[in-house]
């Protein structure tokens, strides 16, 4: 028997996928160009008016899309017709109304655009904001219905800015705050419940002595309830007594600390029922320093003296002010030391008995309280500078006058390293009086000064201040604004003196001239003794004591004898 055998070619997929859209094509001209073979007899009554539905369709489409591709070619026109230069100011516009804001919106109504173009360029300005401002609001409307949940919650989700938000910030601090568990210690321990014993047991046998308490018990609770003499109040009473027996203080303690924390809230709850919680002092109230709230003061300085304070630490410009004070005194007490003993000295060569002198020395003294008085209610105010080299610093001096009628008058000086310029001064109204010191300074002597003096000390001076003036620049680079210190003035310092020298002048004086004459040489004379005795003390002192003397015997005997053990 013979097969069949079929023979069919080989055709490539780029073959068949030509010839598929081939036929595609075929099938869809015969589609359209489809008519019945034969009409049916029915639809020839109406054939003609089928055929004028058509031809009106037909025309009014027509209409439309001639209408219509006039419109896109007036548009197309339109668009054509619009340079670079006009795009460009195009785009310029929409900038100016995207981020200009108010003053981008009133430079485009003051340039003369078309109310149509203004109307069209916010249109879609507030388009374009609306649709930034609800991002995504409009991609989760864009979506498919097939795109699951995690994906559109990804997509919706805030985009990063540059830096982190308020709630993600706080909720990162909040799970920082406490470091995580182990694994085995996060969930609740597990307790185990007890076993209970469901079968029957046989009731204790209680004692003699049990039976015969519970006996009495009974017994005289049944008395006392039948007892008629008894108030209710009473009853009452003893009703409660017998509750506490039952109560968790008069059963045992409990073993686990759920039972421990179940019979302290009880208690506790019990306390409050009675009111034991109402009088209760609040505890000790927090000490808060006043100055930590105060706008004048410095925060960092504020912490930094808080911490010294805390730690006993001394600053170092605190240091350095000793050591600047300490020096300034030695130098000032030097200064009128020298100057007291020299102007005593050059008082009393002069001559004359000692009424005399002091007497001279008190005229002088006068006249220093009326050309140089002390300075008193002295402010300085420190002027905060980069460089301390060539600072200036203002004093306000108050003088004193020197009688009770005299009115004070305020000068206010700028201080440099070189002069004293004298900024103003700030005087009371003038009055017809005057004072009692401008009637009587004309009768007295100029200040007393010794230009010899000033002259053989001036090297030393000179070198003195210009030593503080070194550890004061020194000590106003450490210290802060409110406690630098002002530099130091020769001349300043001798009127000082001066004045705080005159009126002691007249004590010292006195003094110099009553006190006894010191020996200067020792007198050479005879004395009662041999030579031996020149080198002994004029005084002996002898001690007397009741313990064994100490000789050479107990001296050679330590020396050379048995050493114990």
């Amino acid at each position: 028997m013979h097969r069949l055998v079929s023979q069919s070619t080989f055709k490539c997929a780029l073959c068949l996928r030509a010839i598929k859209q081939q036929n595609a094509v075929s099938n869809l001209h015969k589609n359209v160009s489809r008519q019945f073979s034969q009409a049916s007899p029915l639809r020839g009554e109406d054939a003609s008016k089928v055929t004028k539905d058509s031809e009106d369709q037909a025309s009014i489409e027509a209409q439309i899309l001639k209408q219509a591709s006039k419109n896109d070619l007036e548009k197309k026109g339109a668009e054509k017709e619009l340079g670079a230069m006009s795009r460009r100011l195009l785009e310029a516009t929409e900038d100016a109304l995207l981020e200009g804001g108010r003053a981008g919106r009133k430079a485009v109504e003051e340039a003369g655009f078309s109310e149509e173009l203004k109307a069209r360029l916010l249109e879609r300005v507030e388009a374009s904001t609306f649709k930034s401002e609800n991002v995504s609001a409009f991609t989760e409307a864009s979506f498919a219905s097939n795109i699951g949940r995690g994906s559109r919650d990804i997509a919706t989700g805030q985009a990063w800015t540059g830096q982190e938000a308020a709630e993600d910030t706080v909720l990162r601090m909040l799970d920082d705050a406490r470091k995580p568990l182990n694994p085995g210690l996060r969930g609740p321990g597990k307790i185990p419940s007890p076993i209970v014993d469901l079968r029957l047991k046989k009731q204790p046998k209680q004692r003699p002595g049990e039976r015969l308490a519970n006996a009495r018990d009974k017994t005289s609770i049944y008395t006392i309830s039948k007892d008629s003499q008894m108030s209710e109040r009473e009853r009452e009473e003893f009703r409660k007594e017998l509750k506490e027996r039952f109560s968790p203080g008069a059963r045992p303690m409990p073993n686990s600390i759920r039972g421990l924390a179940a019979l302290a809230n009880e208690r506790i709850e019990d306390a409050i029922a009675r009111g034991q919680f109402k009088n209760i002092p609040r505890g000790k109230a927090i000490e808060r320093d006043a100055r930590a709230d105060n706008p004048f003061i410095d925060t960092t300085e504020y912490i930094m003296n808080k911490m010294i304070q805390r730690q006993d630490i001394v600053p170092p410009w605190i240091e350095k002010q000793q050591e600047l004070v300490k020096t300034a005194n030695v130098f000032r007490t030097r200064l009128r030391n020298d100057w007291k003993r020299h102007a005593a000295r050059t008082i009393a060569s002069r001559g004359g008995t000692l009424q005399e002198q002091m007497r001279t020395a008190e005229i002088y003294a006068q006249s220093e309280a009326v050309h140089n008085p002390k300075k008193r209610a002295v402010e300085q105010i420190s002027v905060p500078t980069n460089t301390t080299d060539d600072p200036v610093m203002v004093k306000i001096v108050q003088e004193v006058p020197s009688s009770s009628t005299g009115d004070p008058v305020i000068q206010i000086l700028a201080e440099t390293k070189e002069d004293e310029i004298d900024i103003g001064k700030i005087s009371p109204l003038k009055t017809n009086r005057q004072p009692a010191s401008e009637q009587t300074s004309a009768a007295l002597p100029p200040p007393f000064r010794i230009p010899s003096w000033e002259e053989s000390e001036q090297s030393y001076l000179k070198l003195a201040i210009t030593d503080l003036n070194s550890k004061t620049r020194s000590y106003n680079l450490m210290a802060p604004d409110l406690a630098k210190k002002p530099y130091f003035s020769l001349e300043r310092e001798l009127q000082s003196c001066y004045a705080d020298v005159a009126p002691q002048l007249a004590a010292a004086i006195k003094e110099r001239a009553t006190r006894p004459a010191k020996e200067l040489v020792e007198k050479i004379g005879h004395r009662p003794g041999g030579i031996m005795e020149r080198f002994g003390s004029d005084k002996v002192n002898v001690y007397d004591s009741k313990r064994p003397l100490y000789g050479f015997k107990e001296f050679w005997n330590d020396l050379f004898g048995d050493k114990q053990p």
